[in-house]
């Protein structure tokens, strides 16, 4: 994955960057892939901002657990 696409997803390029990937990106398929399969993280990023974090009296997930 060029860093680039997550980049540009997440709008952190400089204007320059910018309109030089979005050039990039007219013609090249594998870039345009995955800034399909990425464009939905920045709205996931901030539902994920939206949601209550858990407690320090709430236990780990299993997951975390030792």
């Amino acid at each position: 994955m060029h860093p680039e696409v997550a980049a540009y997803v997440l709008g952190v390029l400089d204007d320059a960057d910018l309109q030089a990937f979005e050039r990039h990106l007219d013609s090249c398929e594998r870039c345009q892939s995955e800034l399909r399969e990425l464009q939905d993280v920045p709205d996931l990023l901030d539902d994920l901002k939206l949601q209550p974090s858990a407690s320090e009296d709430d236990d780990p997930p299993i997951s975390m657990s030792r």
